[in-house]
């Protein structure tokens, strides 16, 4: 498996919008059919936000998570992985609200630790949020993806683990470029990559124009990557990507061209250390 490369497809996130291209799915059925199409064209893993149906505005009602997770699982033996971000939940108890789609038991789920202005917000995890998203998906048997935007988040996230709340091996998500988190570029990658723990699992993205070196010098390295309309909704600059798995296709090819395998869903199980929850088909 050393040289196997997992490639995870992010397909709508909760920014990008069809007025900055039509492609953008909203709908559960659309959401569920461009990771099923990403499959089909290499990605091991979907990381999945919702959206309300209608609008196409950010959303985290269950039964949206659960349509897609399902609808999904019915398609193929792709490794679900559902977003616990919170950036836009409102109330008095927002972890229980951000924890909701652990209990639909996907294969598994972003945990994001560090609290950080992003974009034109605050990204809100406080101390309390990473030890109990870590419990939580412990308990209920769900990967954590460790999503972490600056070199704070990986220390606080070697204390989870050193506090026994991360099962091995850690998989962590390095997110480049996004503003205000750190910047794109390979030097910053390099200085992320030393400071994780020697066993850790890790994957790479990069936002927007950042996205194309960022995935290109994690191959190089060994990791893994992460590409799809969360992150950039361009196939290169001044042309929009026609879909998530024209993306995939991309990353595909630089990985052959670089001289990396392709992992299968079977595959980034193993590599993960995750069980496979598909349904039969």
């Amino acid at each position: 498996m050393e040289n196997k490369i997992i490639i995870t497809a992010a397909v709508t996130g909760s920014s990008p919008t069809k007025e900055m291209n039509p492609s953008v799915p909203y709908t559960p059925k659309e959401i569920v059919a461009a990771a099923v199409e990403c499959h089909k064209a290499g990605a091991a893993v979907t990381h999945i936000h919702v959206r309300d149906p209608r609008t196409g505005t950010p959303d985290f009602r269950i039964e949206l998570f659960k349509e897609v997770l399902e609808g999904i699982r019915e398609q193929c033996d792709m490794v679900v992985n559902l977003t616990t971000s919170g950036l836009r939940l409102e109330g008095t108890d927002i972890i229980s609200q951000r924890l909701g789609p652990v209990g639909l038991k996907p294969d598994m789920c972003s945990l994001d630790l560090g609290s950080m202005n992003f974009r034109d917000r605050v990204f809100i995890n406080p101390p309390e949020w990473g030890v109990a998203a870590a419990k939580c998906m412990q308990a209920a048997g769900v990967k954590p993806e460790i999503e972490v935007f600056d070199i704070g988040h990986i220390h606080q996230a070697v204390h989870l683990i050193q506090q026994g709340m991360i099962d091995d091996p850690p998989y962590f998500q390095l997110c480049m470029g996004t503003r205000w988190g750190i910047e794109g570029t390979a030097e910053n990658l390099l200085f992320m990559k030393s400071k994780l723990p020697p066993d850790a699992v890790w994957s790479v993205l990069g936002v927007q124009k950042a996205q194309l070196p960022m995935i290109t010098m994690g191959m190089l390295l060994g990791g893994h990557v992460r590409v799809g309309f969360e992150d950039n909704i361009y196939l290169k600059k001044g042309v929009l990507a026609k879909s998530n798995a024209q993306m995939v296709e991309m990353a595909v090819d630089l990985a052959v061209r670089l001289g990396r395998s392709v992992a299968t869903p079977g595959e980034a199980r193993q590599i993960l250390g995750i069980p496979c929850r598909c349904l039969s088909r």
